[in-house]
């Protein structure tokens, strides 16, 4: 992977006659990304994007609710990895439902608009601003816990950074890489989504997928295969729009 880094750095410093390298990097970002979170150790080798994956997950849960009517009080964001979005009222059982898949399926969500917001250089680095502001904002409003918000506020800096000091087309494949984590947060760990409880801070709670099921019908492992499909359609709807032409990736 060291090696991989290196050589994805010496690329995008690089001039134009390299451009054509992007669209390799972009698609093998990609699986690195899959492949490494099912690894045995692999959401500790991929540690900050485990936990921005975390926190997308839940903010997606909390916005969801807003969506809904609902109320978004609080989210938590914990160093091992885990987190909890609390909000309040009155749901129905499809709200309910959609409030619990919107986590799951959210970041998916978040990464694609991302990929189709960012096409072109010059919008990479405008977003990348953007998404520092965004980050700030739900770290006054809704994060509640210190490792969370300390965290948190690292990544604004680090987007604001990446906007201010790599070029173009280095904030163009910084912010691409950023996506398709989004896009992929569902596959860390994939057990999740076929599972009826997971620990969130030492505890043991029902998983989105079992708070859908008992919210409508089926089980949850049926919820959690639907949801797995439409996260993987929609990550290569995305994909598909950023590779489709050589202009959207610096290549003519």
């Amino acid at each position: 992977m060291a090696h991989w880094i290196a050589h994805f750095t010496f690329c995008v410093v690089q001039p134009q006659s390299h451009a054509f390298n992007s669209r390799q990097h972009l698609l093998l970002a990609t699986a690195l990304i899959g492949i490494v979170w099912q690894l045995p150790y692999g959401n500790m080798l991929l540690y900050p994007l485990t936990l921005l994956a975390t926190y997308t997950h839940e903010l997606g849960h909390g916005l969801t609710a807003l969506l809904c009517g609902e109320g978004f009080q609080s989210l938590v964001l914990h160093a091992d990895g885990s987190g909890l979005a609390t909000w309040y009222g009155n749901p129905g059982r499809i709200a309910s439902a959609l409030i619990a898949g919107g986590g799951l399926v959210g970041p998916t969500v978040a990464g694609v608009a991302l990929l189709l917001l960012s096409d072109s250089p010059r919008n990479a680095r405008r977003m990348l601003f953007v998404m520092s502001a965004l980050v700030l904002v739900s770290v006054v409003l809704w994060l509640r816990n210190p490792f969370g918000i300390v965290f948190m506020l690292a990544v604004a800096t680090v987007f604001a950074l990446a906007a201010k000091i790599l070029g173009d087309r280095g904030a163009f494949l910084f912010l691409h890489v950023v996506a398709v984590t989004l896009c992929l947060s569902w596959f860390r760990d994939l057990s999740y989504m076929f599972s009826s409880s997971a620990i969130v801070g030492g505890r043991l709670i029902p998983s989105d997928s079992e708070q859908i099921a008992n919210a409508l019908w089926l089980p949850y492992w049926f919820w959690g295969a639907l949801i797995a499909a439409i996260s993987i359609s929609l990550t290569a709807l995305g994909i598909w729009f950023v590779t489709r032409k050589p202009s959207a990736l610096g290549l003519i």
